[in-house]
This record gives structure tokens, C-alpha cells and sequence, in this order.
């Protein structure tokens, strides 16, 4: 028994070492929401440069990080799809970024699905890693000021009566 107490202060310890470097590793929820989204610039398919800048005072922007080989991110596709038919005209668009390694597989994945929102391929993490985002599927919301309203992590209903009337009501 005397050797109980030594080894759960050691746990303890090495639980709040992992537990501080993942903190800060990079942003994190609560340092996102109220502020300012991170700026960045991606490339469409056709090579064309896509800004966040650019929604700035014009649209809500709902920023989905995800990947073709995710799960989640393949459940949730359907309803981001249909969110983008429902609020195109409503002054609300999607951002997907992908992180994607497999060029092919990122381009078969949005032919295969119909993807109609705007989305860019990071293989090397860039975008995620300003927002501080490493699982997938991860979204914000961003405001038409260019600030951060809402995080979901996981999949969503993005075409609930809840999600609908927050992102119109933006």
C-alpha cells in the first residue's frame, strides 16, 4: 500500500502534462468564440484563391474542417449538402476545408457525393492547426464580422430547426 500514493501523484502528474500541452497546442474553443476568425487563404479545384476575408460583412460562414476518411465527416455530408440548397439564398455559406492527403480520393469523394459548398483541400493542416482543431468533423460559425459564434465538434443535423434558426437569425 505505501507504493499507492507515490504512483497516483505520478499519474496525476503525467495526466496534467498531456492535459497542459494539448491546451496549448492551439487555440482552443473558449479562445475562438467571441473573436475574430482566424484569416486564411485556400485553393478551389480549379486553382482559383478563396479567402475567409472575402464572406466578411457579406455572409455567415459555417468553416467544416473534415476528411474522406472519416466517419463522421462522410454521416454528416448529406445534411451540409442540404443546408447549402436551403440558406444559398439566405446570405449563408459553406466553407469546407479538407485535409485531405489523397488528392484523388478528395476529388472522387466530392463527385461521388455532389458536393455543392466551397471547399479547399490542406493536406498539411495549416487551417485546422489556426483554429486549433484536430479531430474531424470540427465547425465554427462565423458571423458576418468575421467573428466566431459556435463550435461543433462531431457531426451535426446541420438542417435541425435549432441549427436553421441560429445560423438565419445571424
Amino acid at each position: 500500500m505505501r507504493w499507492v500514493a507515490p504512483v497516483m501523484v505520478a499519474c496525476g502528474l503525467a495526466l496534467f502534462a498531456v492535459l497542459s500541452i494539448l491546451s496549448s497546442a492551439g487555440a482552443d474553443e473558449t479562445d475562438l468564440l467571441g473573436h475574430p476568425a482566424p484569416g486564411f487563404t485556400g485553393a478551389l479545384i480549379d486553382g482559383t484563391k478563396v479567402e475567409l476575408a472575402a464572406f466578411k460583412n457579406q455572409k455567415v460562414v459555417v468553416l467544416d474542417f473534415w476528411a474522406t476518411w472519416c466517419p463522421p465527416c462522410i454521416a454528416e455530408m448529406p445534411s451540409l449538402i442540404e443546408l447549402q440548397k436551403k440558406l444559398k439564398d439566405k446570405d449563408v455559406v459553406i466553407l469546407g476545408v479538407s485535409i485531405d492527403a489523397d488528392e484523388a480520393a478528395y476529388h472522387k469523394f466530392l463527385k461521388q457525393y455532389g458536393v455543392n459548398f466551397v471547399t479547399v483541400r490542406d493536406e498539411d493542416k495549416k487551417t485546422p492547426t489556426l483554429y486549433g482543431t484536430f479531430g474531424w468533423p470540427e465547425t465554427y460559425v462565423i458571423d458576418r464580422q468575421g467573428v466566431v459564434r459556435r463550435k461543433f465538434i462531431g457531426a451535426a443535423e446541420w438542417t435541425s430547426p435549432e441549427i436553421m434558426e441560429f445560423l438565419t437569425k445571424l
